[in-house]
């Protein structure tokens, strides 16, 4: 056979596509890049903004449990809400039943934030799955769900 007859391989028919940790982490990166810049105009930062959201689902929560819910070390969690409580955007107080445990609790300028950042966060959301439907939406919030519950469990066990 000659060489004019045998098929080249480009680099990319060669190459292996990425694995699903790595597209979940490059997905996971753009997210918090746009998240920022769409954040930073009201003042605060994707990490703080997402504190904000935790308090606004949980409520009255401890700075270890916003630690573990916002994705971040203790001392994060220190660092971001010595910073919203300088904005006024949150408070803390004694929990009732454990005198030496502080409470995280949003104030309403806090909440007052949240709306003012809701459509420039909402946009960042249509953008990255603009093109997909709500079946297909649907799917992947289940499946990222589920994902994240099966390493859950596996880090409990």
């Amino acid at each position: 056979m000659s060489e004019a007859t045998i098929p080249r391989q480009t680099a990319s028919a060669t190459r292996k596509a990425p694995s699903l940790l790595y597209v979940v982490k490059a997905v996971e990166l753009a997210i918090r890049a746009h998240l920022e810049d769409a954040v930073k105009p009201f003042g605060v930062t994707m990490l703080q903004y997402t504190a904000l959201t935790v308090l606004e689902r949980e409520e009255s929560i401890t700075a270890a449990d916003l630690a573990r819910l916002s994705f971040v070390r203790a001392q994060s969690a220190a660092d971001i809400v010595a910073a919203l409580e300088r904005g006024g955007y949150i408070t803390r107080r004694r929990d009732p039943q454990q005198r030496r445990r502080l409470l995280i609790e949003l104030t309403p300028e806090g909440h007052a934030l949240l709306e003012r950042c809701a459509p420039a966060v909402a946009a960042v959301e249509r953008d990255a799955f603009s093109g997909l439907d709500a079946d297909e939406l649907d799917a992947l919030r289940s499946g990222l769900s589920r994902t994240r519950r099966n390493l859950s469990a596996r880090e409990r066990s």
